[in-house]
């Protein structure tokens, strides 16, 4: 079983690709936790937002085989 992750902007840039597959993890904020050991992410999970198959999610909300999730870091533009 197993999940997609996409990354965009800063955590794009330190993953050094725009998505992976991983096992599925038992929560959202186990798995930032071992993507952020794994890639060196500097932003804490309070500074990002959290999408499962596109629509934004709480911390809690469940994850299942298949799912995609997105970790959106804050962006600011000119």
């Amino acid at each position: 079983m197993s999940i997609t992750v996409l990354y965009f902007a800063s955590l794009r840039d330190a993953a050094g690709c725009s998505s992976e597959q991983w096992p599925l993890p038992e929560s959202l904020a186990s798995l930032y936790e071992q993507l952020r050991a794994r890639h060196g992410f500097p932003l804490s999970a309070s500074r990002l937002r959290v999408a499962i198959d596109g629509d934004f999610a709480d911390w809690a909300s469940p994850l299942r085989d298949g799912c995609e999730v997105a970790f959106i870091p804050p962006v600011s533009g000119g």
